[in-house]
């Protein structure tokens, strides 16, 4: 009977036990695994445009009022960690990154001096990877793009000469032809800056690169400052408001306690100054002035 008890007991303990593996896997899986939900927040890294394709809406949240896209930032999170993993595959000299779009210029450029990559900003010369008669062909294993529109020339030749393509997608582009999708905002230098800072980051301590990585705020190319969620500012600026409203409201009352005040001291003193001149009229006609 007390082997039983004993049995029962174990399985009481096993089955808390397992619940609380299960509390813990769930926690985890509500965490971000390369940096803080901040960093993603105070780059904006999770916020789309006001078109969303087919193929990215599985990763949308929600819309805001004015209808842009919210990403989900756990999958913003774990789709940059995918698209690192892969990347780190490659050596420096066997894969390419391009970037035409403005926006990622200053990180791409700091990511590329860290890691020794080979990088296309601003301008992909067509044919580059496909054309073997021109000057400057290169030979490439793999290819990281920015923005599979701006970029589809690269896309396409990387398409043609069958190497794989990893791409920075927002909720306007269509990853058809991307191996590899990292989603989040590709059209700001806030999240650009915080895309390309983790994968230096990432990158190099995998290939052993032994140079010291600036901050995040050195890729954004500014001083990052967490946003104030829009809920709560509208309701600190209505506390604000109707504080105003009421101090403007004390101070009306007692300007007009203060007039009323004024008005009755006059009132007084030409009260005073009446009967001051009817006694004093009084003695002058006492004494036959």
């Amino acid at each position: 009977m007390a082997d039983k008890k004993k049995t029962v007991s174990e399985e009481v303990i096993v089955n808390d036990n397992l619940e609380t593996v299960s509390q813990v896997e769930a926690k985890k899986e509500d965490q971000t695994i390369l940096t803080s939900l901040e960093d993603y927040i105070k780059t904006a890294a999770y916020l789309g445009t006001k078109v969303i394709t087919p193929s990215m809406r599985k990763y949308v949240y929600r819309r805001r009022l004015d209808g842009l896209a919210i990403l989900n930032t756990l999958l913003v999170d774990k789709k940059l960690a995918e698209g690192i993993d892969f990347i780190k595959q490659f050596k420096p000299n066997d894969w390419t990154l391009i970037c035409k779009r403005e926006a990622g210029w200053r990180g791409a450029k700091m990511f590329s001096e860290l890691t020794g990559v080979r990088t296309f900003m601003k301008k992909y010369p067509s044919g580059v990877l496909t054309n073997t008669v021109l000057s400057d062909f290169i030979e490439t294993k793999m290819v990281v793009i920015c923005d599979p529109w701006l970029d589809k020339n690269a896309l396409a030749d990387a398409k043609n000469i069958r190497i794989p393509v990893c791409a920075i997608c927002d909720t306007n582009n269509h990853t058809a032809d991307c191996d590899v999708v990292i989603i989040g905002n590709n059209k700001s230098n806030k999240s650009m800056g915080l895309f390309f800072w983790l994968m230096a980051r990432e990158y190099m301590k995998a290939h052993g690169i032994d140079k010291p990585v600036p901050s995040l705020e050195d890729f954004v190319g500014e001083k990052l400052v967490l946003e104030e969620p829009r809920k709560k500012k509208l309701a600190r600026e209505k506390k604000e408001s109707d504080l105003k409203s009421a101090e403007s409201a004390i101070e009306e009352k007692m300007r007009a306690i203060a007039m009323e005040a004024d008005e009755e001291a006059k009132d007084g003193m030409k009260a005073r100054k009446e009967e001051e001149d009817s006694i004093r009229v009084g003695e002058e006609v006492r004494h036959g002035v």
